[in-house]
């Protein structure tokens, strides 16, 4: 069979082979035409899979490495009787250690300290609930706001978002892109949202780019925000210059881009399309992801320790730099291109387990403490 692959599935040739023939192009290239004779389809966020694309196709599978499905049609593949999968929580980790990296090297770059603060998690799925365990090992104090969750549990874990939004220093979206039904997210941080967000709070949005009004968030930031933190943006890949200057670090939609996370939604969607195919799994993911090999950090002589170590492992500042530079481009299709090639062309990023760190005897043992909670290796310095 004919596979047409979003080139930027890490090992999608590996994996797929032995179902036929792997075709990798670009994501934002895929159309009709490219999946006429295809009968598998592989995607990431970037690709609108529904009837436009698909009708008229020999696409039977689909699948997309992504744990978001704002992109794809659901509907229109199941009336059509074409197979579907995703990777929900494939990249849940990825994400919440860069939100808790960009809080600790944000708080590090303004001299802030973090002890007391209250972070505020609006979405309690599979990575606002790794967020939370993360923020617990910092010392957050942290807040949830999930209302789908609320109803069906009843739970006063669940916090109203008027008290979320007005108690938390940190505010940090991890909601779906949803347009319709009882609790729609498109546009939920609006004027509204950020007129309730305590003043000077910092405000996070790794979740999906529409899920924020920008025009009332670049208000929010004059008036209201004490940081803004972006790594996903309404119009992509044609962001908005004004929100990336008012920003305080980012990035190009790439919280998900750990090179643990990416495997991970490879593998996932791998297995779906076994099950669909009924056949036995040959490719395995736990190698590749071993290949990352561990990495010895020497904090020894660091006079701030733990934001060394999790800038190492997240390094939201070179992104953040390499983002800028669209801000001395003049030419909107150029900034676009930047914008896709930075996420195409994202250097390996590992996460934390696969740092091993050498503490000096003046490492507080809170320090430390964190550092194991967080999930770093620890060499027997520490």
């Amino acid at each position: 069979m004919k596979i047409v692959a979003d080139a930027n599935i890490p090992f999608v040739k590996e994996a797929f082979s032995e179902f036929g023939d792997v075709e990798v192009v670009s994501g934002r290239s895929i159309s009709g035409e490219t999946v006429a004779d295809a009968s598998m389809l592989l995607v990431r966020s970037v690709t609108p899979v529904g009837r436009e694309l698909l009708e008229g196709s020999s696409v039977k599978f689909v699948a997309s490495a992504t744990m978001g499905i704002d992109h794809v049609d659901a509907a229109y593949l199941a009336e059509n009787n074409i197979g579907f999968a995703y990777a929900p929580g494939a990249n849940a980790n990825s994400v919440a250690e860069y939100v808790i990296a960009a809080i600790i090297l944000f708080a590090e770059k303004n001299s802030i300290d973090l002890t007391g603060k209250t972070l505020g998690i609006v979405g309690v799925g599979n990575v606002g609930g790794r967020l939370f365990s993360l923020a617990n090992a910092l010392g957050l104090r942290c807040l949830l706001n999930d209302p789908p969750k609320k109803k069906l549990t009843k739970s006063d874990f669940f916090r109203d978002l008027d008290t979320v939004l007005a108690q938390s220093d940190i505010v940090s979206l991890h909601v779906p892109l949803t347009g319709s039904g009882e609790f729609p997210t498109f546009h939920l941080a609006g004027s509204e949202f950020f007129s309730k967000v305590k003043k000077g709070a910092i405000f996070i949005n790794s979740s999906r780019g529409n899920v924020v009004d920008e025009k009332a968030l670049q208000r929010a930031r004059r008036d209201r925000l004490g940081g803004l933190i972006v790594d996903v943006w309404e119009n992509e890949p044609a962001i908005s210059l004004e929100t990336l200057a008012m920003a305080d670090f980012a990035t190009p939609h790439v919280a998900g881009y750990s090179y643990d996370g990416k495997i991970r939604g490879t593998y996932m969607i791998y297995e779906a399309a076994c099950a669909f195919y009924f056949k036995s799994k040959t490719w395995r993911a736990e190698k590749c992801i071993q290949e990352g090999a561990a990495q010895n950090l020497d904090l020894r002589k660091c006079p701030t320790p733990l934001a060394k170590a999790v800038g190492a492992s997240c390094p939201i500042m070179d992104d953040d730099a390499r983002l800028r530079e669209t801000l001395m481009m003049h030419d909107a299709k150029k900034r676009a291109e930047h914008f896709d090639g930075l996420r195409a062309g994202y250097p390996r990023r590992l996460e934390f387990s696969h740092f091993s760190l050498q503490c000096s005897n003046e490492t507080p043992r809170e320090t430390i403490d964190i550092f194991r909670a967080l999930g770093f290796r620890l060499g027997m310095s520490c």
